[in-house]
């Protein structure tokens, strides 16, 4: 039986970036916070001289645990999900600051088109651009609403960069300067300015001064030693939720975060979140933990489930496409939305052993809508970039196609080429289509009986042939560079959704939006039929757009922040809906 514990002001599922900076803006103002965290308490500490790939790299010592609690994946609604179960498939971060700690550290902002892109899209176009099965729509805000959130979030995480020459406005410059220019790096950039393209510094969490943040927690400087992703940082000097948002927040006294806490149910009655249910997986003891608003941030898999599991909102159904929650799972794929040109160079050599997760550059030309769509046979956009995050050793090995793969000429090629080689890379935008969906597995279940979720999802022409014009724009940077072989990566038409996860890029499941009838969330990401609950991260992304998530979820975690302060004093939705149908 469940051991009921004495109620908090609001109780937090996750201690990410999502649920870490609601916390803290929470406690600050004085609210009572209970925070759950499934995993394990991690300090900077834990991370000093653990450099070790085999640990980190190979057998993620920082990523969930599978064969506990995982999803089950397939392509299509015919075929028979079968679970994910080693992290060579799926790399899903766990314990304290959740994925906010192994994470390479990139950070963008969306652009405007991306928050009003159904809307932007038929007006520059036409209604007929849009795919049948293709279920973009608005996001219920603004670029210019949320503009003063990212600003925030790039001040609270001590973001390194320089303006984007062709990005939308800024209130603000970022606190840091820009990190440093290599030597591949400045091949990169002149190679796309000959070409007419308009190269900036990625912008960065890897901070490039020891800085202070507004909360006066201090990130150190980094000294490009090249163990980010997939590793907790050494020196402090990656802006995590552990050196920032959970350090500021358990500094006011009001805030209470307890690991090895799983949540698996939100308790409601008569319309009302009550609070959570969650068992101490160290005891087997089942708590409950009453609060007068509840959040859930976890991943997006967590977030889906848990309103699945707990009954809440109306569950997606591909065949009716009535329903919302599972609804417009998206993501970025290794196999279709990470690709590029890789460039072998005879007479040049590069240290890219040395590095941060987001030390490179990058340029925005064919980004969102930037780029005209009329003639072309998909939306959306990318971003072209090449970064030197450090190859590791065991992990990289790059010779040109046609090497044999052992034997004296492969050993040869190997230690040429070792520092020989570059690749330029673009991300790609993913959209939703309404066979693109999560829900409950009917056959398999977690440790504690309860089903797990399961993920359907099918690649389109769109996802190919945005990713091929991509790679063709790759492939002209890098001859511009000179490379003196150059191998394009290829999407061939038979290329599937290969059940990997690899690249913690997703959304959907609790999409937000302006209308009820296609959104469980409002642009505070605040519940529309249970107005104190909240639900935060990119779970609440109608679509993906083509840079990395964690900037946006961190700039929506402020608003959403701002949010439940005002619903705590006055109640009520925070948004008024517009009870538009789907069209």
């Amino acid at each position: 039986m469940a051991k009921k514990l004495k109620k908090a002001d609001v109780a937090i599922i996750g201690s990410g970036w999502a649920g870490g900076i609601i916390g803290a803006e929470l406690s600050k103002k004085g609210y009572k916070v209970v925070a759950l965290e499934r995993g394990e308490d991690r300090e900077v500490a834990d991370f000093r001289g653990e450099k070790d790939e085999l640990r980190y790299s190979q057998r993620y010592a920082l990523m969930q645990d599978l064969s506990k609690d995982t999803m089950t994946s397939r392509a299509t609604q015919d075929e028979e999900a079968l679970p994910v179960r080693t992290n060579k498939n799926a790399i899903l971060g766990t314990d304290k600051g959740g994925s906010g700690v192994h994470w390479n550290g990139v950070n963008f902002r969306y652009r405007p088109y991306d928050f009003e892109i159904r809307s932007k899209t038929v007006e520059r176009y036409g209604e007929s651009k849009i795919p049948k099965g293709m279920t973009i729509q608005d996001w219920g805000l603004t670029y210019d609403d949320l503009e003063p959130y990212y600003d925030k979030y790039e001040k609270t995480a001590g973001m390194s960069g320089e303006p984007n020459p062709i990005g939308p406005k800024r209130s603000d410059d970022y606190p840091n300067v820009p990190s440093l220019e290599t030597p591949s790096i400045r091949l990169f950039k002149d190679a796309s300015e000959k070409l007419g393209y308009h190269p900036y510094q990625l912008p960065t969490a890897n901070v490039t001064e020891q800085y202070t943040n507004p909360d006066g927690e201090t990130i150190n400087a980094c000294v490009y030693c090249a163990f980010c992703e997939t590793y907790g940082c050494h020196f402090g000097a990656k802006a995590d939720p552990i050196i920032t948002v959970l350090k500021t927040a358990q500094k006011t006294g009001n805030y209470e975060l307890r690991y090895n806490a799983y949540a698996h149910r939100i308790l409601h009655q008569n319309g009302k979140a009550t609070g959570v249910l969650y068992t101490d997986t160290l005891t087997g003891q089942e708590y409950e933990q009453p609060a007068d608003v509840v959040v859930a941030a976890g991943f997006i898999f967590s977030n889906t489930r848990l309103m699945l599991l707990s009954k809440i909102g109306t569950p997606y159904n591909p065949k009716t496409r009535e329903g919302i929650i599972g609804k417009n799972f998206t993501g970025h794929f290794s196999n279709i939305n990470y690709l590029g040109a890789r460039g072998f160079f005879e007479k040049k050599e590069f240290n890219t052993f040395m590095g941060a997760g987001a030390l490179g550059a990058t340029f925005d030309d064919f980004a969102a809508d930037d780029l005209d769509h009329t003639d072309l046979d998909f939306l959306h956009g990318f971003e072209v970039q090449h970064q030197v995050s450090g190859l590791r050793p065991i992990e990289n090995n790059f010779v040109p196609s046609g090497t044999p793969s052992w034997g004296k000429e492969f050993k040869d090629k190997s230690i040429h080429y070792a520092n020989r080689h570059l690749y330029v890379n673009a991300l790609t935008g993913t959209m939703p289509w309404d066979h693109n969906y999560m829900d409950l597995d009917p056959k398999y279940t977690d440790f504690r009986g309860d089903p797990l979720l399961r993920v359907t999802n099918k690649y389109t022409d769109q996802d190919k042939n945005l990713m091929r014009y991509a790679i063709d724009i790759c492939t002209k940077i890098m001859k511009e560079m000179g490379a003196d072989t150059v191998e394009p990566d290829k999407v061939e038409d038979d290329t599937e959704f290969n059940n990997s996860y690899t690249t913690g890029h997703f959304a959907g499941g609790v999409i937000m939006g302006d209308d009820p009838a296609t959104s469980a969330l409002n642009s505070y990401q605040q519940m529309w039929e249970m107005d104190n609950l909240f639900v935060a991260g990119a779970s609440s992304f109608p679509h993906f757009g083509n840079y990395n998530p964690t900037e946006t979820v961190g700039a929506l975690a402020y608003r959403t922040a701002d949010g439940i302060d005002r619903y705590l004093k006055e109640g009520g939705l925070l948004v008024q809906a517009e009870q538009t149908a789907l069209s």
